[in-house]
């Protein structure tokens, strides 16, 4: 019998954060309290997102509605990475980036809390921008799983390709 196996990766749905930041931007334009402020959310690349408005605490706000629209939907915090609020010229701005995939020294830092902590005979393969778990026994990688989910590494981690 093969060994049993899963990925663990950190993606996050591109349609899902694009239906957010419309839902965001649609608000902004709609809501009282940013009436006369010119709020603007929108794309600034592939993974990242811009938000601007006349004061620091109105682009603060539209951060705020922006985090809201993401937890709705289902997208984790911490796969959102905000810096703070930048004046540039008359306006203020956040750069925000979405984080994709497992960085290699994250990935060293699973790896070895799955060879420390995890069960014997489980071994952790760093593939790319992902982590293969591999087992004999199946018990054993949901243990794994169990480990992961308790533990915090600041990134958002999903299991996949469970077999």
């Amino acid at each position: 019998m093969a060994d049993a196996s899963f990925d663990v990766v950190s993606k996050v749905d591109r349609q899902e954060v694009d239906n957010a930041l419309n839902q965001a931007g649609k608000e902004l334009s709609q809501r009282f309290d940013f009436r006369g402020v010119n709020a603007t959310i929108a794309w600034a690349g592939e993974e990242g997102v811009t938000l601007q408005a006349d004061t620091e605490e109105r682009v603060a706000a539209a951060l705020e509605v922006f985090r809201e629209k993401l937890v709705k939907r289902g997208i984790s915090m911490k796969a959102l990475d905000a810096d703070e609020p930048q004046p540039s010229g008359k306006v203020y701005k956040i750069t925000a980036r979405i984080q994709q995939g497992i960085a290699s020294d994250k990935a060293k830092q699973i790896a070895k809390a799955i060879r420390d902590e995890g069960p014997k005979g489980v071994q952790a393969q760093i593939q790319g921008d992902q982590l293969r778990v591999t087992g004999k026994k199946r018990d054993d990688l949901q243990a794994v799983q169990q480990l992961l989910k308790s533990k915090d590494f600041e990134i958002a981690l999903q299991f996949d390709n469970y077999r």
